[in-house]
């Protein structure tokens, strides 16, 4: 099982439901109407498709459940913790969650993928500005994570194929 987690409003319920209708880095231009979103209020599943005949289950747990996401870091193939580059206020606050998840032993083999969400808005930051703000290096330095951070905006399909493409790969070595 692979979770997805991140503060309410940066947009994982958007992208999981675009990922569940993405094939092929050539539909991009075909991702038709923005689908419909509210704020996830426990948790939803989602099967992904990663490959021919392959698909990969995510659960997505709302952002405010943060005081229980560590009931759910048990057992997991990936983790993904989604930020909101666009909030310059939410930014302090995600990079805290997202320590504290790391803290957490269940995820300490546990591949992870940090996406920088909203890249498409006018006043996000650059992906320099929130390594820099989120101290990025530090944490490589003192972890043992296996951290993988990509720039998307699920809003326009920016780096979907290579979320799939991550996914499929954690999936696989588990």
């Amino acid at each position: 099982m692979c979770l997805i987690i991140g503060p309410t409003g940066v947009g994982k319920t958007l992208l999981l439901k675009r990922l569940q209708n993405f094939h092929s880095v050539k539909e991009i231009d075909k991702l038709g109407e923005i689908p419909s979103t509210i704020p996830t209020v426990g948790t939803n599943l989602v099967n992904v498709p990663t490959g021919k005949k392959q698909e990969t289950v995510i659960r997505e747990v709302g952002g405010c459940m943060c005081p229980i996401w560590n009931s759910y870091l048990k057992d997991l193939t990936a983790l993904i913790f989604v930020i909101d580059i666009s909030n310059t206020v939410q930014i302090a606050a995600s990079c805290i969650q997202f320590l504290t998840v790391l803290n957490n032993t269940a995820v300490q083999y546990t591949p992870i993928l940090l996406l920088l969400n909203k890249s498409d808005q006018p006043l996000a930051l650059s992906r320099f500005e929130v390594e820099s703000l989120m101290r990025i290096d530090d944490i490589r330095q003192n972890t043992k994570h296996q951290i993988t951070i990509l720039e998307i905006s699920a809003f326009n399909g920016k780096g979907l194929t290579e979320v799939i493409d991550w996914v499929h790969q954690a999936s696989t070595k588990s």
